[in-house]
């Protein structure tokens, strides 16, 4: 009889998603004094789980069911059962919880499994790639997304006679996997998810939660998946409840039937933000997110119901710096330094984009049709600034790197565009995560005045001339924007910070700030990554 081995498997927090009725005839007949409790109770119960008041980490977010059966679903992700129990208790505890009644629950726990290129992270004798441990971490570890609305339902792998998804192949899954993938990509940035494992713990195999501003975006999502043979031919699916995310500080407006996107006041008098004001933090107590962190890996799913990604490895930084290195030195220390020579490095906490960028072995042509395609979606969102890619001048290395630089408002929006860049073809590495024995520095946002062009790149190979001379300098490469040629991007790496920075001290450094005023269009910032 043959056995077939299963995909390594890692699991993270625990999830329950708590699903309640509320009794609205005792809700209408309560007098104003215990409804008054009531609201206050479970306000002060729900702040104080989203802020995570009751564990080391983990998340929670509320929601208004739509339909028939349920008002409310509580969802709450923490290290263990135990921590769960906790947080049911507690509610029970609670005025409010006597006005509802639970008409569902669903217990799991996050988990990533691996084919192909998640296999490094289970060798316990293999370096796993630090973008891809990232990216699983970010599986087990996650934030809850900051969208207005989810969706949430249970699902199994077929195990028919004739569709058995346990009687495949290994290389047939992970085919079927990567396919299914390939149509999450599409959504980038418009639908995000959690998934958690629960064989064993309820019902079904899965637990699947999807999020995103739009419902129809979740809909298209489900609805063109039905067509992959990985749904059709060997999925099972439960029951789909949609809700909308709401400020705990709303409860008032939701049992009192308003609007539950205006201003929250809990009862209180103190108005919150306007909006949908939900108080979602940005990394997930301490464990690398994705934001929204790994990258976009198709053989990192195993066995989940989506190829869809909804992780990144990106790096955050104001405009785009990851300071810092393994000598240790402070970041702001670094700018400290350069700003008394003149020369902009950014500020400590970041000014107006985050950046993500990586470096591509790939045909420019291929890389830049897959690349216009990802901003497509990306596009679709307010907080993207730019995405392009930045070629190798005539005055680069023979073995200069195509570079891709994404550029975000926010960190989160950032780390999640950095997951689906990093399954661009032949990335050599992300920015940020180069070994530790070199010092590298990016200048970025050389908008060059077009006339002065042929004058910035003559100048450039001057100092490369220069540069090649010092010692600790390992190589420094002039890029441009594909589509604009006039927006150059430097990438220099050198043995440590001190010879970096001793380039940055000197007279020909000065010079060519100075020669730059005349140039640029604006001034340039230096970005520094370990």
């Amino acid at each position: 009889m043959e056995r077939r081995t299963p995909p390594d498997t890692a699991e993270g927090w625990y999830v329950l998603h708590d699903f309640r009725t509320v009794d609205w005839n005792a809700w209408r007949e309560a007098p104003d004094r215990r409804r008054e409790r009531a609201i206050a109770e479970g306000v002060d119960y729900l702040r104080a789980a989203e802020r995570v008041a009751d564990a080391e980490e983990g998340a929670s977010a509320t929601a208004a069911i739509l339909g028939h059966e349920a008002d409310l679903l509580v969802v709450h992700l923490r290290p263990s059962l135990a921590d769960l129990n906790v947080l049911e208790r507690r509610f029970e505890q609670t005025a409010f919880a006597t006005f509802t009644e639970r008409s569902d629950s669903y217990v799991s726990v996050t988990e990533a499994s691996g084919y192909a290129g998640a296999s490094d992270y289970f060798d316990p004798d293999a370096e796993a790639d630090p973008g891809m441990k990232r990216y699983i971490e970010s599986r087990l570890y996650p934030d809850i997304p900051d969208a207005d609305y989810l969706s949430f339902y249970p699902m199994d792998k077929r195990r028919d006679p004739e569709y058995n998804w346990y009687d495949m192949p290994f290389d047939e899954r992970a085919e079927h996997m990567s396919s299914h993938g390939e149509i999450g990509k599409t959504y980038a940035g418009k639908v995000r998810q959690i998934i958690s494992g629960s064989a064993g713990l309820d019902d079904h195999e899965w637990g699947v939660t999807l999020f995103g501003d739009d419902p129809a975006d979740i809909k298209d999502l489900l609805y063109e998946m039905r067509f992959d043979p990985s749904s059709s031919k060997y999925a099972e699916f439960g029951r789909f409840r949609l809700g909308q995310r709401f400020d705990p500080a709303n409860l008032r407006a939701f049992m009192a039937g308003e609007s539950l996107t205006g201003e929250p006041d809990a009862g209180d008098g103190h108005p919150r933000a306007a909006g949908t004001g939900r108080e979602h933090g940005g990394e997930a107590n301490g464990h690398p997110t994705g934001g929204e962190s790994g990258g976009h890996h198709d053989g990192a799913r195993g066995d989940s119901p989506h190829g869809q990604d909804d992780s990144a490895h990106g790096h955050g930084g104001g405009d785009g710096h990851h300071h810092g290195g393994e000598s240790g030195d402070p970041p702001g220390d670094v700018r400290s330094e350069l700003d008394e020579l003149g020369v902009y490095a950014g500020q400590p906490h970041g000014e107006d984009v985050r950046a993500v960028v990586l470096y591509s072995a790939a045909d420019p042509d291929e890389l830049f049709g897959e690349v216009d395609g990802l901003r497509t979606n990306f596009d679709h969102y307010d907080t993207h600034v730019k995405t392009a890619v930045y070629e190798p001048t005539e005055v680069a290395s023979d073995d200069a790197e195509t570079a891709v630089v994404s550029l975000w408002e926010t960190e989160s929006a950032a780390e999640t565009a950095a997951g689906f860049l990093a399954d661009l073809p032949e990335v050599v590495r992300q920015a940020g995560d180069d070994s530790a024995d070199s010092w590298g520095t990016m200048g970025m946002f050389y908008a060059v005045k077009p006339e002065r062009r042929a004058d910035f790149v003559g100048t450039f190979a001057d100092v490369g001339e220069t540069l090649d001379g010092m010692d600790g300098h390992r190589k420094t490469d002039l890029l441009a924007n594909r589509e604009d040629e006039n927006d150059m991007f430097i990438a220099s790496r050198w043995d440590s910070r001190e010879d970096a920075m001793e380039f940055f001290r000197s007279d020909d450094f000065a010079e060519t700030v100075e020669y730059g005023r005349d140039i640029l269009e604006e001034r340039p910032r230096h970005v520094f990554l370990a």
